[in-house]
């Protein structure tokens, strides 16, 4: 393949990798005690599986998207017919798309539950009548990462622009900035990987320096390779700049200990009882780096076992499905995850259109 089409590859493979990761968690999502999820679905899921009367999404069908995948993909319409980023086109889709289907309760709404974050935000929008830029709430979950991954595939060489564009994108929802900072932390990662570079130890290095360079909004004491500050060195300016860049280094220490034969989680799966099965953003990214760097060449297995760990898999499985879909590319998904997905032809061809675009800025 040309550049061209790699990179083309690479933003397909990252778009269509968390569709695959949301649908495949679908059925099996939010069991905690794992012999019950082991019951119901087997000792090991290996495709899309439709929920169980009774638990989450009961009633949609396997292969279907969560209201996760479906935010995404207004996401994804919204940056192909805005050229980029645009929050204003944005947040009319979820008040014309979205929020009219919605009640303000959990198991509502299109994709079978609705999360805290877009309750809390419905609630203040639609039952109070607040303007966009007041209604972000405190939920300290990934559901800011589910849509903004797509921001950061589109403007994957405009670090700067992926940075404000996900920042403010997180904000609309989710104000605290501790999940901001690694919301952004994530795009910024996964910027890295449709570039080209590896989820390994030398990924934060990377990340780091474009912290240095002024590119991403992290605040940073230390000097190269972590060593500490000159005498006389002044402290660098923190308006506008996130507490520390810890978030940005988080994935190089994760990639060190699924490559050290000396640290070893087996089966893999179980990396959701290490770092935690809850959906909180601190317990779900390690899960998802550990996954991405140890399976980096293999899309199925990152997937698969981010979704037999139980808890909150199906967020585990959409973060690791985008940053391994990134690393494998479109062509390295196994055809039948495409196949099996709900409107895959449709997905496909938006996640392609937004392929040519970054492609087209990165080689003009």
């Amino acid at each position: 393949m040309t550049n061209r089409e790699v990179i083309k590859d690479r933003v397909a493979g990252a778009i269509m990798g968390a569709f695959i990761g949301d649908a495949l968690g679908l059925g099996p999502h939010w069991y905690y005690n794992l012999d019950e999820l082991r019951r119901d679905y087997g000792d090991w899921i290996d495709d899309y599986t439709d929920p169980k009367p009774g638990r989450y999404h009961e009633g949609l069908k396997a292969g279907q998207l969560s209201q996760a995948g479906i935010i995404l993909d207004l996401m994804l319409r919204s940056l192909v017919e805005s050229n980029g980023y645009d929050e204003g086109d944005f947040c009319r889709r979820l008040d014309d798309d979205l929020f009219p289907m919605l009640d303000g309760t959990p198991a509502a709404g299109p994709g079978g539950y609705t999360s805290q974050s877009i309750r809390d935000a419905w609630r203040k929008r639609v039952e109070h009548g607040l303007p966009w830029g007041e209604v972000g709430g405190h939920a300290d979950t990934t559901e800011a990462i589910e849509r903004t991954l797509a921001i950061a595939v589109r403007h994957a060489f405009e670090p700067k622009k992926l940075a404000a564009a996900i920042a403010d994108n997180t904000a609309l929802t989710q104000v605290d900035e501790t999940v901001v900072s690694m919301t952004v932390a994530y795009g910024a990662l996964l910027a890295q990987l449709v570039q080209g570079q590896r989820l390994d130890t030398g990924i934060s290095d990377k990340l780091m320096a474009l912290v240095k360079s002024g590119e991403l909004p992290f605040h940073a004491v230390t000097s190269d390779d972590l060593q500490p500050p000159r005498p006389g060195q002044p402290d660098p300016p923190r308006a506008g700049r996130f507490a520390s860049p810890d978030a940005l280094l988080t994935p190089s220490f994760i990639a060190a200990a699924a490559a050290d034969p000396g640290v070893r989680i087996e089966p893999p799966w179980k990396v959701s009882l290490v770092y935690g099965m809850p959906c909180a953003i601190y317990h779900q990214l390690p899960a998802a780096y550990y996954l991405s760097a140890r399976f980096a060449d293999d899309f199925e297995a990152a997937v698969l076992h981010a979704v037999n760990g139980g808890g909150q898999n199906m967020a585990r499985a959409m973060l690791t499905g985008a940053l391994t879909g990134a690393q494998v590319g479109l062509s390295g998904i196994p055809q039948r995850f495409i196949d099996g997905l709900e409107n895959a032809g449709e997905l496909q061809q938006r996640a392609e259109q937004v392929a040519s675009a970054v492609a087209a800025a990165a080689l003009p």
